[in-house]
């Protein structure tokens, strides 16, 4: 639980997941469309399912 005290560790996880995502997606340019396409798939299924 985040008592306003830095980063909750949900949020550090979250963060260090984008920033690999991130890097891998600049190395590699087809994972980062796969990873777009996923991300984009997630979100409108998961603003469907609300």
């Amino acid at each position: 639980m985040n008592t306003g005290n830095g980063l909750d560790l949900r949020t550090a996880l979250l963060l260090l997941a984008g920033a690999g995502g991130t890097y891998i997606a600049l190395l590699h340019p087809t994972v980062g469309v796969a990873l777009l396409v996923g991300i984009g798939v997630m979100t409108i299924l998961h603003v469907l399912l609300k």
